[in-house]
């Protein structure tokens, strides 16, 4: 967006550079005398009026013209004059080649006051300019003549120049506008860019961060409320969701018990133990529904000194009963003594045991499922037929369960481990081997 807008500005300001020298040029090189040749006459009358000296009497005596004035009178006196008349047009005063001849504009000198006359002064062509001086109550009036020839020179010089003035002008400009508008345009998006850096750190976790507006232009304010109203709707459709899936598991626990505990008090019930074997399964989804609405808030957890290893020895023991009715053999190893680690002790408990049993799960008979405890992670690996490529990126999905899964499951296991990890910045990772598949949970 900076780049656009910084492209879009350098172009609209060349092409209005552009524009701009190309009137000037074609009004200097097509209109010279009424441009530059009118202020050049202005300027030399008004260096005379300036100049003019009177006496006691209110009469002028003497003009004192500017230094480069007076050369130009001196150096061509042919091609520049000047003369100071009463009201009546009588001469007072004037320079060395204006004393003689009759006057340079016919009648009223009130009348041309302010214009330049075209008259014929000898046999050459001059442009006259007459202007008033008020001295006190008398009038006069300041005439000054330059010839066309001396006119269409100094224009002529002047225009030849303007072309490079115009191009070395548009160059700087442009640069200097160029590198203005880089810190700009930065900062003016900066509180965008900050703006834009919080709205990438939101997370399911943190849906009660809103956007500030403090420093926005007027123009952003619209759609950064817009988004905080979005993360409000979000928010509270996230709540209703969670609070659903905890009392929807906490609703069903307790009529799963009363109905295994019916089913087991009577004998005469036929395929008792199918019963009993898909209650089991339902309420173990339950208690995983629970689990991943417990880990979904990070005001439910409790933080404290963890020691991994009695955690994973834990995890071995509870689940050792598994293992031994799926001929599998648990192993635990310390390779290096890991330092007691900040975490909630039940989630983490958690998370190993859905690795561990989902790796016993996974086992053949007389397959060994390996924990691996170092000082900066845990492994878990299996000796299953491990995990196909295109299952990796939807292992740790909510509900999802490979086509050819050998065993039952819900599929929230692995979701659960991947909202426990978050929430304390761990990272989850697998790998399939050539035999079975690794799991690592990595603690930094």
């Amino acid at each position: 967006m900076s780049a656009r807008l910084w492209v879009t500005s350098i172009v609209a300001l060349a092409i209005c550079l552009t524009v701009l020298a190309t009137v000037t040029v074609y009004a200097f090189n097509h209109f010279p005398q009424r441009t530059l040749g009118r202020h050049e006459e202005m300027e030399s009358a008004m260096d005379v009026t300036a100049g003019l000296r009177f006496d006691d009497a209110g009469r002028p005596v003497s003009v004192q013209l500017s230094e480069e004035g007076a050369w130009i009178y001196e150096v061509l006196p042919t091609e520049r004059k000047y003369r100071i008349l009463d009201e009546h047009g009588n001469l007072l005063l004037a320079s060395s080649s204006a004393q003689d001849g009759g006057a340079w504009i016919a009648g009223n000198l009130s009348d041309a006051v302010g214009k330049i006359r075209r008259v014929e002064i000898g046999t050459k062509p001059f442009e006259v300019l007459t202007l008033k001086v008020q001295h006190g109550a008398a009038t006069f009036y300041a005439q000054t003549a330059a010839s066309e020839r001396f006119v269409d020179a100094l224009v002529g010089a002047k225009v030849k120049q303007i072309p490079a003035i115009v191009k070395t002008t548009i160059f700087v400009a442009t640069i200097i506008f160029g590198l203005t508008l880089t810190f700009t345009v930065r900062r003016i998006l900066r509180p965008l860019r900050e703006a834009s850096r919080a709205a990438a750190g939101i997370t399911p976790r943190n849906l009660t961060t809103r956007l500030s507006t403090k420093g926005v232009p007027s123009e952003i304010k619209p759609l950064i409320n817009a988004f905080n109203a979005a993360l409000d709707r979000l928010e509270n459709g996230f709540s209703v969701q969670q609070q659903f899936l905890a009392s929807a598991a906490h609703e069903l626990q307790t009529p799963l018990t009363l109905i295994r505990g019916q089913i087991e008090l009577q004998p005469e019930i036929e395929d008792k133990e199918l019963l009993l074997r898909e209650i089991d399964l339902m309420a173990r989804q339950v208690r995983q529904l629970l689990h991943l609405a417990e880990v979904s808030e990070s005001q439910n957890f409790s933080f404290g000194e963890v020691s991994i290893v009695d955690v994973a020895q834990d995890v071995v023991a509870y689940l050792a009963r598994k293992a031994d009715r799926k001929e599998v053999k648990l192993q635990l190893e310390t390779r290096v003594a890991p330092p007691s680690i900040w975490a909630d002790r039940s989630a983490l408990f958690i998370l190993l045991k859905n690795i561990v049993e989902n790796a016993i799960n996974a086992s053949p008979l007389n397959g060994t499922v390996l924990l691996v405890v170092d000082g900066v992670s845990v492994q878990v690996q299996d000796e299953g037929q491990g995990i196909k490529q295109e299952y990796l990126p939807f292992l740790f999905k909510r509900f999802w369960r490979a086509s050819d899964a050998g065993h039952e499951g819900a599929g929230l296991g692995l979701a659960i481990c991947k909202e426990i990890a978050t929430a304390h910045e761990w990272r989850l990772t697998v790998s399939s081997l050539v035999s079975g598949t690794r799991f690592v949970v990595w603690f930094s």
